[in-house]
């Protein structure tokens, strides 16, 4: 057992015990005491029933009376009260074990971000403190009004409420710790073509040039694990005066990552801040979302030159062609290979040597990408 780990007795002991018994050694009435102190006799047999705290006052009361430190009575009382609370929230832990199968618990456990253990109620116990609630319905509500979609989609059915708001809550956890500046939009615009050049670059190499960028401008990027049945891959937030983009990386196409990256920032440049966005992989399209896919789209290659290439090689592209092309509007060939693709001017088999993927790293303070 850890030597700092404190072991809380399930037995309630009101102070008032120590006090009969102390009464009793020195052959004094409850009255007597209470005429010493100047209290109604009530007061102390209150306090001998527990029915009645030891204030401060009263404790210096009984160490001029009875020769007993006032500290030991103010602690005595501290600790009854505290155990008193314990047990409480025993029982009330007790009830919201019910809960804890709403949350994919097993996986957060292996993700470090709760620990491992079979107990119910020591699970709904990390369970509140990983979420930052008295109780997990609280969750449940939170949940609703910060991803509206998941109400009113037929289509998002398979997604788990209580997975999608653990993956959510982690990015929260990892943004609140992370540094940023106010937020700059003027500024972020500014640097969308330094940003757009890093597609070029391996991902140990433009990690922590993206996030240095986007922190200075006031964007934090959060990258956390996906899990199981949450059905998103991107989200938008503030959190503050700062804003968020988390991302799951659960596509790892290259090209993918940055589409996904560039349409989070759109909602951060186009949208307002009292709104989450949550992208689904299915679902209603909200207006809101085809903007930022429209933002993202010229972003990555602007739209006047992504037209005239397509015009000029009428559906016949080689790897050479693409990645001419890549190299004048400063872009990675991956992000022209997917734009074609996505826009059926190609087969989704063709080209994707020119495609690479990405390997999530990940920590509880500490996300990383690896190609």
């Amino acid at each position: 057992m850890n030597s700092n780990t404190r072991v809380w007795t399930d037995i309630v002991i009101p102070p008032g015990l120590t006090l009969a018994e102390n009464l009793d050694a020195l052959g004094m009435t409850q009255a007597e005491l209470a005429r010493r102190c100047g209290r109604p006799p009530q007061v102390i047999n209150e306090i001998i029933k527990g029915t009645k705290q030891i204030t401060s006052e009263t404790a210096i009361q009984f160490e001029q009376v009875l020769g007993i430190p006032a500290h030991f009575w103010v602690f005595r009382e501290t600790e009854h009260q505290l155990n008193k609370a314990r047990l409480e929230q025993l029982e009330h832990l007790e009830k919201e074990a019910g809960l804890v199968d709403q949350f994919p618990y097993a996986e957060m456990a292996g993700n470090g971000w709760v620990t491992r253990t079979r107990s119910r109620i020591e699970k709904a116990r990390q369970l509140l403190q990983f979420f930052g609630v008295v109780s997990l319905n609280q969750v449940k509500d939170h949940f609703e009004d910060a991803v509206p979609a998941f109400r009113r989609s037929s289509k998002l059915r398979h997604v788990s409420p209580g997975a999608l708001a653990a993956w959510l809550r982690q990015g929260e956890r990892v943004a609140q710790l992370a540094e940023a500046g106010t937020f700059n939009k003027g500024g972020l615009r500014r640097r969308l073509s330094e940003i757009r050049q890093m597609t070029r670059d391996d991902p140990d190499e433009f990690d922590p040039k993206l996030r240095m960028c986007l922190a200075e401008n006031g964007v934090v990027l959060v990258l956390v694990e996906h899990l199981r049945s949450t059905g998103a891959h991107g989200a938008t937030y503030w959190l503050g005066g700062k804003a968020v983009v988390q991302m799951s990386v659960r596509y790892r196409w290259d090209d993918v990552f940055w589409f996904s990256f560039f349409h989070e920032l759109g909602h951060v440049l186009l949208h307002g801040r009292n709104e989450r966005f949550v992208e689904f992989n299915s679902g209603g399209r909200d207006p809101r979302e085809s903007e930022a896919d429209a933002f993202a789209a010229r972003t990555l290659i602007p739209d006047d030159a992504y037209a005239d290439f397509v015009l000029r090689h009428k559906r016949r592209f080689s790897s050479k062609t693409v990645s001419n092309f890549a190299a004048a509007v400063d872009v990675a060939p991956s992000i022209v290979v997917g734009r074609l693709q996505h826009d059926r001017q190609i087969p989704f088999k063709n080209l994707n040597g020119l495609r690479s993927q990405f390997r999530i790293v990940s920590h509880t303070h500490k996300q990383g990408l690896d190609g």
